[in-house]
C-alpha cells in the first residue's frame, strides 16, 4: 500500500497526492498538508491501527495509462466498502462487470506491470498491459484461503474517451489481486462455526463446533461480514461434514447494514422471517454459532440476541454457551501426559510451576512394557501406547489395576520405521494409527479402541503417513506425509458414510489440502487451536523452525513460538490457556505463556488428551 510501481514492475514510493492512498481517522477525509512542524518519515504501508481506515485517491486529469493502472491497484488494497474510488479507474460497462468479491489473488510482491507487452500504436486510443506476479495465494467468493503457486499474467486493457480525452480501464479480470505485505495488512483471518453432522462427535445435547476458517476485510466492518458470512453457510471444503441451525435462507433483517453490540456488549441480530418459527433449542444453536464466531474476532461480545421482527427468539449469554456446544478451544485437559525413563506413562498437572509426574493408574503406569509413544483419550480414561519397537499396540483403562492384555494392533513391518505411527484419539472415543509397514501401509480406525480395525480410504495420498492428528472436532484429520526426501502436513476430512455391505459402514480422509507449504521437512506438529496448528520443520534452505499454521495452508496472525532446538515431538491443545510441551534433545520441556521454554524432567512421548 502507499507504493507507486514503475515500468518494470518494480514498487516505488507513492506520489503524494497524486495515485497512492491517504491514511484518515474513521471517515474524516484526507488530513490538509501542515504548513509547519518537524519533518518525519512515513510508513509506506501504514501501521495496523484499528482506529485508522485507509482510502485510495481518485485518478487526476489527464493521468497517463501507466498511472491509470498503478492507481487501480493501489485503489485495491484500500478500506473502501465498495470499492467505489477503484470503479473510478474503470470504464462505466467495466465498472459494471467487475465483480471484485469472486476472489482476491495475493502475490509474493504485489502485482508489477510487464512493460514489453504492450498493445496499440502509438497515439493509438487503446493501450495493454499483462499484471505479473508469483502466486502465494487465493481467496475465493466463500472467503476461503488455499495456497496457490506459479506465475500470475492477467491482461488489462485501457481506452480514452473521445470526449474527455482520459483513460480508463475497460478489460481487467474479475476479482482483485494484491501483494502479500498488502493483503495481510487488509485481511484478517476469522472462524465460523457449524455444528459436525456426525452426531457422536458430540452428545444427543452438545453437538461439536467446527472452525470454518475464513479472511474478511479487516477494517469494513468485520462484524457484519462475519455474521452474514455465517448465514451463507460453510466453505465447498467443510460443506458435507458440518450443519447450520439457520433455517434456510435465513438472511439478516431488510434494511440491516451494520451490527454493533449496545454498551453491555449484547450484540441484537434481526432475522428475517425464515427464523421466526425456530424452536428454543434450534435458537440457542444458532446464537452460539454466531457467539463462537464473533469471540474469534472480538471479546467484546458476551451475549447474542435473536430478533426476527418485533419478536425476540433467545438471548445466549458466554457463560451458557459451552453447554449448548462442544468446542475444543473451551476444553481443559487435566493432565499432561509422557514416558518416564522407566517406560512408564506418567502425568503432570500443566500448571506451569508443576514438576512432580505421577505414574497414572493402572498396567501403563507400571512399566512393565518398553514403550515409544502414548494416546489418552479425550475423557482421560483410556490410553493407547505403541511398544518401542513400533511392532504393538496396546489400549489400558486408566483405573487401577487394570491389566494390559493382548495388543489390539500388531504391524508386520520388517524394521521399526516401518511399523506403527504413534496413536491418536478423536472426538467420538474411537482409536487412529497408521500402519508404515511398505508392503501393506494403511491408515486404521478401531472403533472405542478396540474390534477389528477399520482401514481408512484416502483416495488423494501421495506418500508414506509418518504422523497422525485428529481434531478436537472429529471431522478434521492433519498427517504428515513423507515422499522422497521432504515431509508435509496435510489437512483432510473424514467421512463416515454407512454401507449397505458393511454394517460399521466405511470412514475416508478425502480433500486432503497442504497446511505447511513452506516448509519442506515436518518433524513434529500438534492441533494448538480449533483450526490452528503448532509446526516444526525445516523451511527451503536448511533452517530450523516452529511456527503456527492455519489448517487451510495461511499463517495466523501473532508470533511463532520461542524457538526450542533438537525437537522431535511436540503437544499443545486448543486453548491458549495451557502451555505448549515437547520433547527435545533436553528431555521434556514446556512453554509457558509469555515465558521462554524451561525443562521439566526427563522423558519423551508428552501428549495431552488426544
Amino acid at each position: 500500500m502507499g507504493a507507486d510501481r514503475d515500468g518494470g514492475g518494480r514498487r516505488r514510493p507513492a506520489r503524494a497526492a497524486a495515485y497512492g492512498v491517504c491514511g484518515v481517522v474513521l471517515l474524516a477525509g484526507c488530513a490538509s498538508m501542515p504548513d509547519s512542524g518537524d519533518v518525519s518519515g512515513v510508513d509506506s504501508t501504514p501501521r495496523q491501527d484499528t482506529q485508522v481506515r485507509v482510502f485510495a485517491m481518485p485518478p487526476p486529469d489527464n493521468a497517463q495509462p501507466s498511472d491509470i493502472v498503478s492507481g487501480f491497484l493501489e485503489a485495491l488494497t484500500s478500506d473502501d466498502p465498495s470499492y467505489s474510488t477503484a470503479r473510478q479507474y474503470l470504464t462505466k460497462a467495466a465498472s459494471q462487470a467487475w465483480k471484485p468479491g469472486l476472489s482476491s489473488t495475493v502475490l509474493a510482491d504485489g502485482p508489477g506491470i510487464d512493460p514489453n507487452r504492450l498493445g496499440g500504436r502509438e497515439g493509438s486510443d487503446d493501450l495493454s498491459f499483462t499484471l505479473t506476479g508469483a502466486k502465494v495465494a487465493r481467496v475465493d467468493a466463500q472467503q476461503a484461503y488455499a495456497p496457490a503457486q506459479g506465475s500470475y499474467n492477467q491482461p488489462v486493457h485501457l481506452t480514452r474517451d473521445k470526449k474527455t480525452k482520459q483513460w480508463r480501464i475497460d478489460t481487467l479480470p474479475q476479482g482483485v489481486v494484491m501483494g502479500k505485505s498488502d493483503f495481510q495488512r487488509n485481511y484478517m483471518a476469522v472462524n465460523k462455526y457449524y455444528f459436525a453432522t456426525d452426531t457422536a462427535a458430540g452428545t444427543a445435547a452438545q453437538p461439536a463446533a467446527v472452525a470454518d476458517p475464513v479472511y474478511v476485510r479487516r477494517r469494513v466492518d468485520p462484524m457484519t461480514q462475519m455474521v452474514r458470512s455465517l448465514l451463507n453457510g460453510p466453505t465447498h471444503w467443510l460443506d458435507p461434514v458440518v450443519r447450520t441451525s439457520f433455517p434456510t435462507g435465513t438472511e439478516l433483517q431488510k434494511g440491516v447494514t451494520t451490527l454493533t453490540p449496545d454498551d453491555q456488549n449484547k450484540l441484537t441480530v434481526p432475522l428475517n422471517a425464515n427464523a421466526a418459527r425456530v424452536g428454543a433449542r434450534k435458537c440457542n444453536e444458532m446464537a452460539a454459532q454466531i457467539l463462537f464466531t464473533l469471540q474469534t474476532l472480538t471479546p467484546a461480545v458476551d451475549e447474542i440476541e435473536l430478533r426476527s421482527g418485533k419478536t425476540q427468539l433467545c438471548s445466549l449469554a458466554e457463560e451458557r454457551a459451552d453447554d449448548v456446544a462442544s468446542r475444543g478451544s473451551a476444553e481443559h485437559p487435566g493432565y499432561v501426559y509422557f514416558l518416564d525413563n522407566k517406560s512408564r506413562l506418567v502425568r503432570l498437572a500443566p500448571a506451569a510451576n508443576s514438576t512432580k509426574a505421577d505414574p497414572v493408574p493402572g498396567a501403563l503406569g507400571e512399566g512393565s512394557r518398553q514403550l515409544r509413544s502414548v494416546a489418552v483419550s479425550r475423557q482421560e480414561d483410556t490410553a493407547a501406547a505403541v511398544t518401542a519397537d513400533g511392532k504393538n499396540l496396546y489400549v489400558a483403562s486408566l483405573a487401577s489395576g487394570s491389566s494390559l492384555g493382548d495388543p489390539v494392533l500388531v504391524s508386520h513391518g520388517k524394521t521399526e520405521k516401518d511399523r506403527l505411527t504413534a496413536p491418536s484419539w478423536d472426538a467420538n472415543g474411537d482409536l487412529w494409527v497408521a500402519d508404515r509397514d511398505p508392503g501393506k501401509p494403511r491408515l486404521l480406525l478401531l472403533e472405542q479402541g478396540k474390534g477389528e480395525p477399520l482401514e481408512v480410504k484416502i483416495p488423494a495420498l501421495d506418500g508414506q503417513i509418518q504422523d497422525v492428528r485428529v481434531a478436537a472436532d472429529g471431522v478434521r484429520i492433519a498427517l504428515v506425509v513423507a515422499k522422497g526426501d521432504k515431509t508435509s502436513l496435510l489437512v483432510g476430512r473424514i467421512e463416515r458414510r454407512q454401507d449397505s455391505g458393511d454394517a460399521r459402514g466405511s470412514v475416508s480422509v478425502l480433500e486432503l489440502r497442504s497446511a505447511s507449504p513452506e516448509l519442506e521437512n515436518v518433524t513434529a506438529m500438534s492441533w494448538a487451536g480449533d483450526s490452528r496448528l503448532v509446526v516444526a520443520g525445516r523451511e527451503q534452505g536448511g533452517l530450523q523452525t516452529m511456527r503456527y499454521v492455519q489448517a487451510d495452508g495461511s499463517t495466523p496472525e501473532g508470533p511463532a513460538p520461542a524457538a526450542l532446538s533438537g525437537i522431535k515431538e511436540i503437544t499443545a491443545t486448543e486453548s491458549d490457556s495451557l502451555p505448549m510441551v515437547a520433547y527435545s534433545e533436553d528431555g521434556i520441556v514446556r512453554l509457558p505463556t509469555g515465558a521462554q521454554w524451561q525443562k521439566v524432567t526427563d522423558g519423551l512421548a508428552p501428549v495431552y488428551p488426544g
